[in-house]
């Protein structure tokens, strides 16, 4: 994990923690049947310390740590997106189909929009069935445009939009482990993705 990565977290989570007057909250306890994760403090490393709220393709709004106790293989895309996207998309089907049954209530395959303005809820939900992407281990998240940008940069995620419809974007897949700590990155289309299947694997219970 870079220097620029662990600045932005250690930052944001401080901000999060100086919002609050109670000591506990700097201490979110994970919600999970999983006795070691579910009494383990959130790190200054977590997403989970960031102050940001989504809204997923069924309207429900959340918060990143609401996720927290599951792997995370997250992607930031847009629905209107020709080219990067679906092959993105692609992706990460492939890698949901290499992980082993036993595994795969354990793990959260999330799409982060990089247009929260194009991307509704309806917009986002349609995507996930045209996409046959309607099960619960596929979650579709939009945000502000002030989240999605600091999202990003945590990723290390770089988006510019190029047209009225249309962005480059960097091309990444990111795992995250239970406690929402960054373990491993995938970068670009179409690549081998058997370090990132293996770091899923090696992280779900």
């Amino acid at each position: 994990m870079n220097f620029t990565l662990k600045y932005i977290l250690i930052t944001l989570s401080l901000v999060a923690i100086s919002c609050n007057n109670s000591t506990k909250d700097a201490e979110i306890i994970a919600e999970t049947s999983t006795e070691s994760v579910a009494h383990t403090p959130i790190s200054d490393m977590s997403i989970y310390n960031l102050p940001s709220n989504w809204t997923t393709q069924d309207g429900n709004d959340i918060e990143l740590k609401d996720l927290k106790g599951k792997v995370l293989a997250m992607v930031m895309i847009y629905t209107s997106c020709q080219a990067a996207c679906p092959r993105l998309v692609a992706d990460m089907r492939n890698i949901e189909k290499q992980v082993p049954d036993a595994k795969k209530d354990d793990v959260q395959y999330v799409f982060v929009s990089i247009d929260p303005k194009t991307d509704t809820p309806e917009r986002l939900r349609n995507f996930a069935k045209e996409n046959k992407m309607e099960d619960d281990k596929w979650l579709f998240l939009r945000g502000t445009e002030a989240d999605t940008r600091e999202f990003a940069a945590v990723l290390a995620v770089n988006y510019k939009r190029i047209s009225p419809m249309d962005f480059s974007h960097s091309n990444i897949i990111s795992v995250f482990n239970q406690g929402g700590e960054l373990v491993h990155q995938q970068e670009g289309l179409g690549v081998d993705n058997k370090e990132t299947v293996q770091a899923i694997i090696n992280l779900a219970k």
